[in-house]
């Protein structure tokens, strides 16, 4: 559980205070009580709930990531259970006055210099966790599948609803982005190992991040994160971003760069 000094509150600033910076940087990750406009949650939800109500593609299913729990295909018991709806700006505008609001861009200039850019290839999604059929996510970091020049970038998670450890709510590893591990602490796929006896004592220190409606979680590309399945009787819903500086471009020919970018005023 995140500790009472892990958890900052926005109190209506539209920036971060010296003290927010530096826990960014040594922890990885910043919790930021209520900073998300209430209008702007709403309609967020809303378009979630219509896009779910309507299957409007591009969707991504539980079935096509074969994570534990997950169902084993589409044509399956649950097999139509929705992971996340993709590509968020293709839906509303909302989701373009969300991360341009001062909120939330001056605080990523704070931590990433004065040009940000949104990658449009990576998170760019509303992530639904449905209280049957959903799966675990074990740990990892961003970064295995992104390419970038440096692996300097950063994620902004609003929670739409409630998010807890009974309805999966992502969990994190402080200080974990300023540890070069051993390769053979992942496993093929990138996945930090549980199973390691050397990978224990990282994952004794894991942090729930717990959330309220409005609430944001900024953290690092390379912050050792996990999330159980949903427990509980409704479904969660987050929307997530990724950002970079404009001095760290996606490496050419690479999955990074094969999407356009926004650069955001």
């Amino acid at each position: 559980m995140a500790s009472p000094q892990e958890v900052l509150t926005a109190s209506g600033r539209d920036s971060l205070t010296d003290q927010e910076v530096q826990q960014f940087h040594q922890q990885g990750y910043l919790i930021l009580r209520g900073l998300g406009d209430e209008d702007l949650r709403r309609r967020m939800l809303h378009v979630t709930l219509e896009g779910l109500h309507r299957s409007i593609e591009p969707l991504e299913f539980e079935a096509d990531v074969h994570y534990p729990g997950a169902p084993e295909s589409r044509s399956v018991a649950g097999g139509q259970t929705v992971r996340r709806l993709k590509q968020a700006f293709s839906r509303d505008i909302v989701f373009l006055e969300w991360i341009q609001s001062p909120a939330i861009l001056n605080r990523l200039k704070q931590l990433l210099g004065p040009q940000v850019l949104c990658p449009l290839a990576h998170h760019n999604c509303i992530m639904t966790k449905e209280p049957r059929f959903s799966s675990d996510t074990g740990w990892h970091q961003d970064i295995r599948y992104w390419s970038f020049e440096q692996p300097e970038l950063i994620s902004v998670w609003l929670a739409l609803g409630k998010e807890n450890l009974h309805n999966g709510c992502l969990q994190v590893i402080p200080g974990s982005h300023r540890v070069q591990y051993d390769r053979d602490c992942f496993d093929d796929a990138k996945f930090f190992r549980a199973d390691l006896d050397k990978n224990a004592p990282v994952l004794a220190q894991r942090r729930a991040v717990e959330l309220e409606p409005g609430d944001v979680l900024f953290f690092h590309c390379k912050t050792l994160h996990a999330a159980t399945r949903n427990y509980s009787e409704d479904t969660k819903y987050s929307v997530v971003f990724t950002f970079r500086s404009s001095d760290n471009p996606p490496v050419p020919g690479s999955r990074s760069s094969a999407s356009a970018e926004l650069l955001l005023h």
